[in-house]
């Protein structure tokens, strides 16, 4: 079973997205000899799942809500690109 993709990891920079194994940066096990693979998050910003089908379960985007740190679904992607 996969391990659960976190929204919003504490310190994303830390950590290779890049498979299930979600290696420090500095042991990647992967063995591409390449960076490490960034968390969505950093590229697209906080709000990042709530555009495009990323497959993620919807009980998982209902527990951060939940939990107060997912971003307001009604959030306007293009006011977020322009910040």
């Amino acid at each position: 079973m996969a391990k659960k993709f976190p929204l919003h990891p504490k310190h994303p920079e830390r950590i290779c997205w890049g498979c299930d194994r979600y290696c420090s940066t500095d042991e990647l096990a992967c063995g591409n000899g390449s960076d490490r693979t960034m968390h969505p998050a950093e590229l697209l910003g906080d709000d990042w799942y709530t555009v495009g089908n990323w497959g993620l379960e919807e009980d998982d985007i209902a527990a951060d809500a939940k939990r107060g740190t997912a971003a307001p679904a009604t959030a306007d992607a293009s006011a977020t690109a322009l910040r």
